[in-house]
């Protein structure tokens, strides 16, 4: 679900992963992230905004039913707190785990989440192999990545819903919020040319280049939806 408005104060940050986020997980969802973009990552240089208002945070939901009650108090919940609330049902890839931290805990470093739209002229099959299986690995080796998630939005769940075709999470080192030597991951000025001539080249394949909004957001997963339980 993203959340658009003004950037909130630190006090409305704290709250969305905190008390809300707490109202989230006492309905039983099997896990809650809150992405937020708080002052830990407001300064960024790779901020891109197409929406009017920008998202300033994203909450994901793991849920056995996408049209249940959980997700109708959830959407209650999150549009009392925004100007704007749109949620996706999406299909989720983890080509590069985040690092596992304790619930609630803040995830070390920068998560960037991008809102991809797929180009009016390609058409689906052609844009999910160019993205997933052409460009995925372009990204973690041209990239100071050491989290990488892809969302594939099938459909919007609120109406009015800005359209997007993906939701995408990458985490890279505190200092790529100000250094885009840290953010590729780059030795000097011509590796860092040649890590975004590549990087630019594969997002241009399918569309990702253009029409995008990047956002800066620390991440706080309150309930991992994927943990073993030890018998």
């Amino acid at each position: 679900m993203t959340l658009r408005g003004e950037p909130g104060d630190e006090a409305w940050c704290t709250r969305l992963r905190t008390d809300i986020a707490q109202t989230l997980l006492d309905t039983g969802v099997a896990g809650v992230a809150v992405n937020v973009r708080d002052a830990a990552v407001g300064a960024s240089l790779m901020t891109l905004t197409t929406l009017d208002p920008p998202v300033v945070a994203v909450v994901s939901l793991w849920t056995q039913q996408y049209y249940g009650a959980q997700i109708r108090t959830a959407t209650d919940v999150l549009a009392e707190v925004c100007d704007e609330l749109a949620a996706y049902l999406v299909t989720e890839s983890v080509p590069l785990p985040p690092p596992a931290t304790a619930a609630g805990d803040r995830t070390p470093g920068l998560a960037n989440v991008a809102l991809l739209r797929r180009p009016a002229g390609l058409d689906e099959a052609t844009w999910l192999t160019r993205w997933h299986r052409d460009h995925t690995q372009v990204a973690i080796d041209t990239q100071a990545t050491f989290g990488y998630v892809q969302n594939t939005v099938v459909r919007a769940l609120t109406d009015g819903a800005a359209p997007v075709s993906a939701i995408v999470e990458e985490l890279f080192p505190i200092e790529a919020t100000t250094d885009l030597h840290a953010f590729f991951g780059a030795a000097d000025d011509d590796d860092l040319a040649d890590r975004m001539t590549r990087m630019v080249a594969s997002t241009a394949a399918f569309g990702a280049n253009e029409n995008v909004d990047t956002v800066p957001t620390s991440r706080y997963v309150l309930r991992e939806p994927f943990v073993t339980v030890q018998p």
